[in-house]
């Protein structure tokens, strides 16, 4: 029961960790000192219950990895819709000098694609996917698919949840002075409940043998992979030259290209993924494999993403960034000695080394 609670909490905590401070939004040497941390448990609220909810239905409904990511995008879509309004509100981060829906801008649609696709792309591998995949791993075999919460806990935690939107939801209208239109909502709200749909469809979806040739790849083999795409996920987004971090702005990339690669890149991913977990061998590891990639591409690229909180200092800045990539990798050893543990020996070096 306390190791089930333990986790839990972990995954509520890791989830913003992974979302805003080790993607370089947030700072955790920020002056005064530590004043990050309080955001840490305002951040919580949203990313950490909405994380907590996901696992947890998913594994109580018996689903599978599928539902999890569609969750997770049904997620991103609430976040960014209906919560935070960056889906449609072109001046969000104008006060940073960013205007976040300019390239790729629909003037019919009042959204960007391009935006739509990174920040949603964000939320569903990194905010949620990742750290949900890494505290499983950490909890061992005996724990990584069972619910961690009682059904009390569990109801607790979604009423804090719709609470935290409608909170969160009032402090943007109040901050920013702008609130989606009807239509907006309705698109939102449309969306999600398409994407939820997926998911369940995906989760009752019986389970098939393994149907492809050959054995799967080495884990690492799978992580460098999920590095490689990850970091190229987020190098698109970089070309934008009105965007938060546009030092690739420079090769003017059009839009719509941009979309393309977005799309090609996911779809082939997906397409690989599927192939490869279909294959005599796959196993926890190679999904540790994926998230560690993702991890990973999130922490080298903090260093070059602009930190979104006033008075932090560059020196500052790039020292969170240095502290939290070393928290990474230390998170990734531990993990992967969970694994050695149970047998699964494909990281035994880095855990043997470390």
């Amino acid at each position: 029961m306390r190791r089930r609670v333990l986790l839990a909490i972990g995954l509520y905590f890791l989830s913003p960790l992974v979302a805003e401070y080790l993607l370089g939004d947030i700072a955790i040497t920020a002056i005064p000192l530590f004043a990050a941390i309080p955001l840490l448990l305002g951040m919580s609220l949203l990313y950490g219950t909405g994380a907590l909810l996901i696992r947890e239905v998913v594994r109580r409904a018996s689903y599978g990895w599928p539902s999890i990511i569609a969750f997770a995008l049904a997620y991103g879509i609430i976040e960014e819709g209906f919560t935070t309004y960056t889906l449609f509100n072109p001046n969000w981060d104008s006060a940073f000098g960013f205007h976040i829906l300019a390239y790729g801008y629909i003037p019919a649609l009042g959204l960007s694609l391009n935006w739509i696709i990174f920040v949603l792309g964000l939320h569903t591998f990194w905010s949620i996917s990742t750290p949900i995949a890494l505290m499983e791993t950490l909890a061992g075999e005996q724990q990584r698919t069972k619910p961690w919460l009682s059904k009390l806990a569990l109801s607790l935690l979604a009423a804090l949840f719709v609470l935290a939107i409608v909170g969160i939801n009032i402090g943007n209208v109040v901050n920013h002075r702008f609130i989606a239109t009807i239509p907006q909502f309705i698109g939102t709200g449309i969306a999600t409940i398409v994407v939820v749909g997926i998911g369940i469809l995906l989760g009752q979806r019986k389970p098939t043998a393994r149907t492809q040739a050959g054995r799967a790849p080495s884990p690492w083999l799978v992580m460098l992979v999920a590095l490689i795409a990850a970091s190229v996920f987020l190098l698109i987004y970089a070309v934008d030259p009105s965007g938060i971090s546009p030092w690739l702005a420079g090769l003017n990339l059009p839009a719509w290209i941009a979309i393309v690669l977005y799309l090609l890149l996911c779809a082939g991913m997906a397409v690989l993924v599927s192939s490869w977990s279909q294959r005599r061998g796959w196993s926890d590891a190679h999904r540790f494999a994926l998230a560690a990639g993702a991890l990973l591409a999130y922490a080298w690229h903090s260093f070059p993403w602009p930190v979104l909180m006033p008075g932090v200092s560059l020196m500052l800045d790039l020292l969170s960034n240095a502290i939290l990539a070393v928290g990474a990798i230390i998170l990734l050893v531990f993990a992967a000695r969970q694994l050695q543990k149970e047998g699964q020996q494909s990281f035994a070096t880095l855990a043997h080394n470390s």
